[in-house]
C-alpha cells in the first residue's frame, strides 16, 4: 500500500566509493518515526529510522540546505510503500521525499 506523509528528517548521509572491487552508491534519510510496540513491552515516544533512497547523487539535491538545517529536523512530504512480510511484519520503504512548502506568512 503507497501513502504519502509529512515526516521530519533529521539528517542525510552520502555513500560513495569502492568495497572489495564493487562500487556502491546511496543516499540516506534520517526520518523521525514512532516507537513501536512489541511483545516485550510499552513504548512511548520517536526515534530516528535510516531510510536508504537514490544514489549518492541524491545528496547533491539537498545540499544547499547544510547551513540552515533546523535543529529539530526539516519536515518532508515523503512517499512511503508498505508491504507485509513473512509473520506479523511489515516492510516501510521509501519511494520519494522532497522539503515541505513552508507554511504562508500571516499578513
Amino acid at each position: 500500500m503507497k501513502f504519502q506523509n509529512i515526516v521530519l528528517c533529521t539528517g542525510i548521509k552520502e555513500s560513495k566509493g569502492d568495497y572489495e572491487g564493487r562500487p556502491f552508491s546511496s543516499t540516506t534519510f534520517h526520518l523521525i518515526v514512532d516507537v513501536a510496540e512489541n511483545s516485550s513491552g510499552r513504548s512511548i515516544g520517536a526515534v530516528t529510522r535510516p531510510f536508504k533512497f537514490g544514489d549518492a547523487s541524491e545528496f547533491d539535491k539537498w545540499a544547499h540546505l547544510a547551513k540552515s538545517w533546523p535543529a529539530a529536523g526539516l519536515p518532508c512530504i515523503a512517499d512511503f510503500d508498505i508491504v507485509a512480510g513473512a509473520g506479523n511484519d511489515s516492510k516501510l520503504t521509501l519511494l520519494g521525499i522532497k522539503p515541505a512548502p513552508a507554511p504562508a506568512k500571516a499578513a
